[in-house]
Parts: C-alpha cells; sequence; structure tokens
C-alpha cells in the first residue's frame, strides 16, 4: 500500500469491518489504482458480507466506474464512498454503480490550501464509518435521501487512552502473559492429571495387581523360591531349638541351623545376581520386543499394556495439564517451569539405573553381615551367674546332714546345664563344620554352686531346721537352676538370631519384589509412554518459552512508537470552538441564497487569499484544536522497523467536531488483555497437540511464534482502535487464512468490562449527547460556508445516525444513564468513537447521474 494512505487508513481493518480503500492521486504522481482494489478483494470477511469505505476525489468518481464495479459485483458488496471535493465543485457526477440500495455517496468539501483534505478530518471519519453497524445505518439512510448523497454534518466523542497509559497497559499485558524466568519447579502426583499420576509416583496400576511379575519356573522366580524355601526352613529350625525341648531332649539335634542361615546367604545372593542381570540385560530406556524375550530368558514376565494408561492418552492429559495451569493464571514461563520439571521426572532412565538401589537393598556388606558367624553367650554376667549360683545351693545346703551333698550337687547342676547349652549352642553344625563359638558361664557357676552349698551346709547343721524346711529348699533350689537355665537358653538363642536375623532375608526379597515390579511396570513396560510423556512435555515446555520470548518482543512497541514523535498529552474535555451552519440559515427565496452565497463567498475568499489576515496562520482558516491537536503529527515509521503500527490519536490535531477524552487505563483494563492473550494462546497450543501425538521432536515451532506474533499484533491493534473493549471476534485465522482454522470469540460480549472500566473515563458525556434534543447546530457540517447554496432546503429531508460502543453501556446499568435513549441508536461491536452523523442532502440539479456508455473507459 502507498505510504500516502497510512495516517487516513487503518493498516488493516479489525476483523468484521468494512475495508477501506484509497483512490486518490498521489501528489508524488501515478500508482496502480487496480492494484489497491484487487488487495481489497482480497480481504477475508466473516459471514460472506462484503463492505467497503471507499475515500475517492469528487471528480474521479466516474473514472473509477470499472473499480467500483468490480468492488460491488465482488459478494454482491456493499460500498460507501467518501468523496472528497475541492473547495470550486458546485456539482458530483457519478455513476449508476453507486446508487442505493448497495452503495452511496458522502461528499466531503475540502477547505485546506493544497487542496487535499486534512488527515485530522479523514482518519476518524473513516474509523467512525468502517463500523459494521455504522456503515449499514449509513447506506440505510443514504437511501431514503434525493440521489443516495448527502454532506455530513458530524459531532464525536473520542475515549480513548493517553500514550503513557496504553503503553503501561500494553507492556503489563505482555508481562502478565508470559512472566518473568523461574527455576525448575517441582511437580507432584496430586498435581497432574490421573495418566500421568501413574508415571509420577511409581504406583502400579490395579489391573496389574494380580500379575505374576517372577514366575517360579524362570530363573529368578526359582531362585526366589530357593531362597524363600531357605528362609523358612532357618526359621522352622528355630523354633525347635529355643524351647525347653532343644535343650534338655533330643529335639534339636538334627537341626543345623548355620548351615541353613548359610543356604539362606546363598540363595539370597543368588536371587540378587538374577535381577541384576536382568536389569542390566534390557537396561535402554526404551526396551525392544528383544528386550522382552531377554527378559523372558532371566525369569522377568512382561503383561500387555494396563488399560489405566496408554500412549494415545498422554498428549491429552498434557494439553489439559497444560489448559488447568494456564487457567490458574500461572504465566507461560511458570507453565514451562512444570512441564519442564514433569519431563525430567517422567523422562525413562533405563533398568540399569535401579542396579544402584538393588545394591542398597542388597548390597555386598548386607550378605556379608547376614553369612556372618555369632557367637552364643548365655548366662548373663559372670559375677552375677556366681552369685546366683551359689544363692541357690545355699538354700540346698541348710537341709540338716544331707545338705553337705545337696548344696554343692546343685552347683554342679548349673554347670551341667551350662556345659549342656554349650554343647547344644544354636551357632555350632552338629558336625562342627560351623561354630560361631559361645560361652555359657559353667565354671562361675560351678564356683558359685560349690562355695554357696557349702556354707548353706554349714549354717543349717547350725540352725537345726526341721527336716521339712530343708526339703522345701532343696526342691526349691533345683527347680530354681533348672527354670534359670531355661531361661538363659532361649534367651540366648534369641539373641543370636536376632544377631543373625535370617528373617531380614525376607524383608530384602520383598524389597527387591518391589523394585523389580517397579522396574518392570516403569522402567519397561510403560517406556514408551513414559518416553512420550517427557517428550511432549519438554516439546510444549520448550514452545511455552519460545511463545514468551516472542511476547517479550512485542512488549515495548509503544515505547518505541512513542521515540519516534512527540510526547502529547491528553487535552482537557469539552467542546473545541468551530464554525457551524443551522437549518434556520436556509431560506426559500433565490435571492436569499444568492446574499448568503454572496456573504459567505466573501468570507471564503477572504479565508482562502488573505494570508496576513488569517486568524489562525498555518491551519488553512480552522481553529486550531486544544491539547494534542496543537501538536504536528509526526512521520510515520519506517517500514524497516517492522509493520506501521496505528496512528495513535494523540499524534493527530483534533478536528472542530471530535472531542477527546483521554483515560489512564481502567481496574479492568490488564486483566482483560491478559485475558484475551491467554484464550488466544490456548487456542494456538490446540492447534500443535496433533503434532506432539505424532512426534514430540519435529514440532515446528516457528509456525506457532508467527501466530502468537499475529495474535499479538491482533490484540494490540484492538487496544489501538477501541481500548479492547469489543472481545476478539469470530474470524478466519490471524494472517495467512489458508494457513489457520477459524478462531471461536475469546469471550462473551455481554459479560465483558464496559468502556469506563476499560478506559477510566465515564461515559455520561456520550448519553448527555444522545439524550439531547435533535439539535442541527450541534454538528459541523464538513463543508465551507459556499457550499450551504448546494444543501437541501428541507430540514425534514436530513437523516441522523446516532452510533455508541455497545462497550460504552455495559456496566452502566446501575446509573441508568442511558434511560431515555432514542431507539434509533446503533449500538456498534467496537470503536472508541460516539457521537451524530447527520447526513444532508443536495439539491436534486447538484447530482448528475452518468451512464456507463456516457462514461467511457476508465
Amino acid at each position: 500500500m502507498s505510504p500516502r494512505v497510512l495516517p487516513v487508513l487503518p493498516e488493516r481493518p479489525l476483523p468484521g469491518h468494512a475495508v477501506c480503500i484509497d483512490l486518490r492521486v498521489p501528489a508524488e504522481g501515478p500508482y496502480d489504482l487496480d492494484a489497491d482494489v484487487r488487495a481489497a478483494l482480497d480481504v477475508p470477511q466473516p459471514g460472506g458480507e462484503r463492505r467497503f469505505l471507499v475515500v475517492d476525489e469528487a471528480d474521479r468518481l466516474v473514472a473509477h466506474q470499472l473499480l467500483y464495479e468490480r468492488l460491488s459485483s465482488y459478494g454482491p458488496a456493499h460500498v460507501v464512498c467518501l468523496a472528497v471535493g475541492a473547495r470550486g465543485g458546485r456539482t458530483l457526477s457519478r455513476s449508476l454503480t453507486l446508487r442505493p440500495p448497495a452503495a452511496g455517496v458522502l461528499w466531503l468539501f475540502d477547505s485546506t490550501e493544497d487542496g487535499v483534505p486534512g488527515e485530522a478530518v479523514l482518519r476518524p471519519l473513516v474509523d467512525v464509518l468502517s463500523t459494521p453497524e455504522v456503515f449499514d445505518a449509513v447506506l440505510r439512510a443514504l437511501g431514503e435521501v434525493v440521489h443516495g448523497v448527502a454532506v455530513p454534518a458530524v459531532r464525536v466523542l473520542e475515549h480513548d487512552l493517553t500514550d503513557e497509559a496504553r503503553a503501561r497497559a500494553w507492556r503489563q499485558a505482555v508481562e502478565g502473559l508470559a512472566g518473568p524466568e523461574v527455576p525448575a519447579g517441582n511437580v507432584s502426583a496430586d498435581q497432574v492429571p490421573g495418566a500421568l499420576a501413574l508415571l509420577l509416583d511409581e504406583r502400579v496400576p490395579r489391573s496389574l495387581s494380580g500379575h505374576r511379575w517372577l514366575p517360579p519356573q524362570g530363573r529368578a522366580g526359582a531362585a526366589l523360591a530357593a531362597c524363600d524355601e531357605a528362609v523358612g526352613e532357618a526359621v522352622e529350625g528355630y523354633h525347635r531349638v529355643r524351647g525347653p525341648a532343644g535343650l534338655l531332649t533330643g529335639a534339636g539335634r538334627d537341626v543345623d541351623l548355620p548351615a541353613d542361615v548359610e543356604r539362606v546367604t546363598v540363595e539370597l545372593e543368588r536371587f540378587r545376581t538374577a535381577v541384576a542381570d536382568a536389569f542390566g540385560a534390557a537396561g535402554g530406556t526404551r526396551p525392544t520386543a528383544e528386550h522382552r524375550g531377554m527378559l523372558r530368558d532371566r525369569g522377568v514376565e512382561l503383561p500387555e499394556l494396563p488399560r489405566e494408561i496408554s500412549r494415545a492418552g498422554i498428549v491429552p492429559a498434557l494439553r489439559d495439564l497444560t489448559h488447568d495451569l494456564i487457567g490458574k493464571g500461572l504465566p507461560l514461563r511458570s507453565v514451562s517451569a512444570r512441564l519442564s520439571a514433569l519431563s525430567a521426572r517422567t523422562a525413562p532412565v533405563g533398568s540399569a539405573a535401579r542396579l544402584a538401589r538393588l545394591d542398597a537393598i542388597c548390597g555386598p556388606e548386607r550378605l556379608r553381615r547376614l553369612g556372618a558367624r555369632y557367637p552364643f553367650t548365655a548366662g548373663g554376667s559372670r559375677p552375677a551367674a556366681f552369685a546366683v549360683t551359689g544363692l541357690l545351693a545355699l538354700l540346698a545346703g541348710v537341709w540338716p546332714l544331707l545338705g553337705w551333698a545337696l548344696g554343692p550337687a546343685v552347683g554342679v547342676l548349673a554347670a551341667g546345664l551350662a556345659h549342656l547349652m554349650l554343647r547344644r549352642r544354636p551357632n555350632r553344625s552338629p558336625d562342627g563344620r560351623i561354630d560361631g563359638g559361645g560361652a555359657t558361664g559353667a565354671a562361675p557357676r560351678l564356683f558359685g554352686g560349690l562355695l554357696g552349698g557349702l556354707v548353706g551346709a554349714g549354717l543349717g547343721q547350725a540352725l537345726g531346721l526341721p527336716v521339712w524346711v530343708g526339703a522345701v529348699a532343696a526342691a526349691v533350689s533345683v527347680a530354681g537352676v533348672v527354670l534359670l537355665a531355661l531361661r538363659d537358653w532361649s534367651r540366648a538363642v534369641d539373641d543370636w538370631w536376632a544377631l543373625a536375623d535370617p528373617e531380614e532375608a525376607w524383608r530384602i526379597l520383598g524389597e527387591i519384589q518391589d523394585l523389580v515390579v517397579t522396574t518392570a511396570v516403569h522402567d519397561w513396560l510403560f517406556a514408551e509412554v513414559r518416553h512420550h510423556c517427557s517428550a511432549g512435555a519438554g516439546a510444549v515446555a520448550g514452545l511455552l518459552r519460545d511463545l514468551a520470548d516472542t511476547a517479550d518482543a512485542h512488549g515495548t512497541p509503544q515505547a518505541a512508537r512513542k521515540a519516534e514523535r512527540p510526547e502529547a498529552g491528553p487535552p482537557p474535555a469539552g467542546d473545541a470552538g468551530a464554525a457551524s451552519w443551522s437549518w434556520e440559515d436556509w431560506r426559500d427565496d433565490a435571492d436569499d441564497w444568492g446574499d448568503a452565497a454572496d456573504s459567505w463567498g466573501e468570507g471564503a475568499d477572504a479565508w482562502a487569499d488573505g494570508a496576513g489576515d488569517d486568524p489562525w496562520p498555518g491551519t488553512g482558516g480552522r481553529p486550531p484544536a486544544s491539547g494534542p491537536a496543537a501538536q504536528e503529527p509526526a512521520p510515520a515509521p519506517s517500514s524497516a522497523d517492522g509493520p506501521p503500527p496505528v496512528s495513535a490519536p494523540g499524534s493527530l490535531p483534533a478536528p472542530g467536531w471530535l472531542e477527546r477524552r483521554y483515560g489512564d487505563g481502567g481496574p479492568a483494563l490488564v486483566d482483560t488483555l491478559v485475558g484475551d492473550l491467554v484464550a488466544g494462546t490456548v487456542l494456538i497450543l490446540d492447534r500443535c497437540w496433533a503434532g506432539i501425538e505424532r512426534d514430540p521432536g519435529a514440532l515446528a515451532r516457528a509456525g506457532h511464534e508467527r501466530r502468537l506474533a499475529e495474535l499479538l499484533d491482533e490484540t494490540r491493534l484492538r487496544l489501538e482502535r477501541d481500548v479492547a473493549a469489543s472481545p476478539p471476534p469470530r474470524y478466519e485465522g490471524l494472517g495467512d487464512p489458508e494457513a489457520l482454522t477459524s478462531l471461536a470469540a475469546f469471550t462473551d460480549r455481554s459479560v465483558r468490562p464496559d468502556a469506563a472500566r476499560l478506559t477510566g473515563v465515564a461515559a455520561d458525556a456520550v448519553a448527555r449527547l444522545l439524550l439531547a434534543e435533535d439539535d442541527p447546530g450541534r454538528t459541523v457540517a464538513l463543508c465551507g460556508p459556499e457550499h450551504l447554496r448546494l444543501l437541501s432546503h428541507d430540514p425534514l429531508a436530513a437523516r441522523q445516525v446516532r452510533f455508541v460502543p455497545e462497550a460504552m453501556r455495559r456496566g452502566a446499568a446501575g446509573d441508568d444513564i442511558w434511560r431515555g435513549t432514542a431507539e434509533d441508536v446503533v449500538w456498534t461491536g467496537a470503536g472508541r468513537h460516539a457521537g451524530i452523523l447527520r447526513l444532508v442532502p443536495l439539491r436534486a440539479d447538484v447530482v448528475h447521474t452518468v451512464r456507463a456508455e456516457e462514461a467511457g473507459e476508465a
């Protein structure tokens, strides 16, 4: 597009808005008008509706007949032409194509010195008329006036943001979307969908709870059974040995506990070796069918993939997780960090990595401790054994006369039982092959018993106790020696068993089996699923990081734009002064028209020719607007810096009929922008899941980055055009229509924040404008005083269009400021302008219709 039209036409219309074309001849030379028409016809529009807003020179409407015919026949289409006329023009010629109901003409009279209307007038007018609702209402109104041609009279209120507020809101919205750099976080099973939780907490699916991973006929299963049998036999022998029968009878004579413990150690080591062999043989991160066969040879039987998890369910679960995290308000980089953590947690590392855990469960040190020889120690401390045995022997020795034999005999009995415990100790094999040694305190018992017995016999002789006392004492003494011996035996056997602890092998077997099941499920059975999940989560995490970087690159476009032009502060609210006209100035009398014409003509000539008398030098005879209206427009940015930005309203002077109200941004502005960006990003992400399902490593990020860039451009465009008051509509993609599918509306318009909460500017001035009584004097005619004689003198012939963005009345129900608003108000879906367009028809003899044969070649 030629640079000459950039200040007037938007860089691209909002979806659904009229397509704008500028057919005026540029000052720098000729150009291809047909190319502009072709470009306009290529712009996609929803619902098959074709609206064209054409800016043309009033004296070239007939010359461009073929171009208008092309526009009108495409769709069919509707055309509204802004015909810009020179000050000297007194008649308008148009072709049949520009007649109602499919077309109409708005005739604007220029009053600037160079003969071209200022962009300050055309740009806001184009913005207003390109809004579909206003376009349709104006076209209907033109169909009701003579010839379908009218001169517009306008009064418009513009609600917008200051450049600083817009830049700040955009920066905060992009930061809210992208977020800061965060370290890789952690993700737990209770934070992810069920299909992914199985990959995080190493649970075994319920459908596999009864599966026999190590069948008895396999090598590992046979070693497991042999070890389990050896532990069982050792436990059985222990229970046979530890009781009175084990000491006093020959019940434990055929029990070889040291050999049983040795066998437990050997079988446990054999089982551990079989498991380690299986771990190493299928140690790859993605076991193949060949690995299954190798595992079967080593005694590990893998089932089919359980119904609780499948490769096909991973990507939908990742999508749900990503949507859930984004829906909770996490920015893209935070979501990326969570997905990166998930990728690391689910990445298959191979069963060989489990060997370290296997060594921790059943390493050489633990096997050595299990197979070690521990001594058998009974009787407690030796001084205590000496004293206790001596006391019992003393009791037996108090029997007069017999005590001299019974007392020492009790000491001999205690020593004999101690010796028997030593002979039948459980840590000695019957054949003596294995002997852990031991001590039972026989000597202290013997010496203590002899000494105590002699002392007791002497005491009994001296006291002369009755016989029955001596008999009872002797019986108690013998029973005490036997019971104490049995107690010491059982305690000593238990202590030795606890040191040897063969039953620990059962616990080790259980831990190894659990490790085998975990390895079989997560490293072998789930390997493909884990790889798919890890690769998919990593791909999405990388994509989100790239999208965040893309968003950051769009975070400060306003700063560069402000550097290219002077800062424009907000003008004060209120109507800027401008000349207006009144219906009362028109008369039926031709002489009155002539007098008025002469009067206006003299003023216009003076206005045009008397530069020295110009009350507003350098403004083409127009009063300067306040605030930014008094500033010079900045040059358009270079195309080398990227796509041309939308000209901000603060960089253009305000015409007299335009009142600007600037806000600093309402409380809902940033959240609304972030919501639009997040919703659009989710829609963009929805396009990547199929590719991740096929091959996560081949995800083409560049295309998604381009789509996000287009989404950011589209959102920024709406921020520029109507402060994001309108939700992103349904349209055929962002950018290339054939490359993107149709996107649904992100947000319901009925719940979208109102314009006041977005701009920070109340809509009361708009309501007052619309509620005021009809007064032609409130509008400013876009013509000079010398053109009033061309207008119809019938006030009832004019048509009026009132328009207000729907966002201005949303949220204002409590104030009820719109009560009594005229029913003919057009509520627009988008736009920052509200106001009145009065269409004043022309006299019947001013407009001429030229037929095709009269027009000739265009």
